[in-house]
């Protein structure tokens, strides 16, 4: 194979293998156990409204220890909570909320979020 051939197809190779890291690293909610629910009450500490993923981090009691602590909560993404009315400012540090979702497989306190309340009244997720 001569050289300018060998060039094409390392760059060819090199452009596929960019194309294709997106969709591996891209993984919804299969890291968490859908078959299963969790609720967590607690207060905002952070609220990040970027892609590729909304994340909510709240300060509130473990429902099996009782102990509190930091859980993230992860939404879809941001263009897709703002056509269902949410906004940079839906939430903020200090905002009461309570999570209802799926827990994280690996055990961590992540919350694959299904439900958002705030001061009792739901947040929908969903396009208006």
């Amino acid at each position: 194979m001569n050289h300018s051939k060998l060039m094409g197809s390392l760059v060819l190779v090199g452009m596929l293998l960019l194309l294709a890291v997106p969709s591996f690293a891209h993984h919804g909610a299969a890291a968490y156990d859908n078959d299963k629910s969790v609720t967590i009450n607690g207060t905002v500490t952070e609220f990040q409204f970027i892609n590729p993923h909304v994340l909510i981090t709240i300060e509130g009691k473990d429902p099996a220890t009782g102990k509190v602590q930091k859980f993230e909560g992860e939404l879809t993404s941001p263009n897709h909570l703002q056509r269902a009315g949410w906004t940079k400012g839906t939430l903020k540090p200090g905002d009461q909320v309570t999570f209802i979702g799926a827990p994280a497989k690996s055990g961590s306190p992540t919350v694959w979020l299904r439900k958002v309340m705030k001061d009792g009244q739901e947040i929908s997720l969903a396009e208006n």
